[in-house]
């Protein structure tokens, strides 16, 4: 039987940062405050435990005041190559989707290739899009 087709987002770049540091960056709470969120967001908080089965959650303020809460869990890392999460929105909880990273060496640099499946709709892929580009644009600044 076939599996229905849901809704996904791939999104790559190539930092100017080793695998390890682009890993770093994406489980130390720390240094995930300074670039998760798209331009109109601040990341205000950061909980992670990066192991299968470990939590993660976040929290983010729009600049209109509007705050944001996504959590899930691990479901795979590997060290400094790929952490594979679930994602939720605390304002609706029973919409579970995947998110899959993966850091590749390119020279001195690093390919992440980011994909974000199992969203509920179309409108869902466009706000996804919009959060994980202007994360992604963050991302990169914070290692130029």
């Amino acid at each position: 039987m076939e599996q229905p087709v849901t809704p996904s987002l791939t999104i790559k770049r190539r930092l100017n940062a080793s695998p390890a540091e682009v890993y770093e960056a994406w489980t130390d709470p720390e240094l995930l405050l300074r670039w998760f969120g798209p331009e109109n967001v601040v990341a205000q908080e950061a909980e992670i435990d990066p192991r299968v089965d470990g939590a993660y959650r976040v929290v983010m303020l729009e600049d209109n005041g509007e705050r944001h809460e996504v959590s899930g869990r691990y479901l795979e890392v590997v060290e400094n190559e790929k952490l594979v999460f679930s994602w939720s929105w605390v304002t609706t909880p029973e919409r579970v989707s995947r998110v899959t990273v993966t850091f590749k060496p390119d020279g001195d640099g690093t390919i992440l290739t980011l994909l974000h499946e199992k969203l509920f709709d179309d409108q869902a892929v466009r706000g996804h899009t919009h959060g994980w580009t202007g994360s992604m644009d963050k991302l990169e600044a914070y290692f130029a």
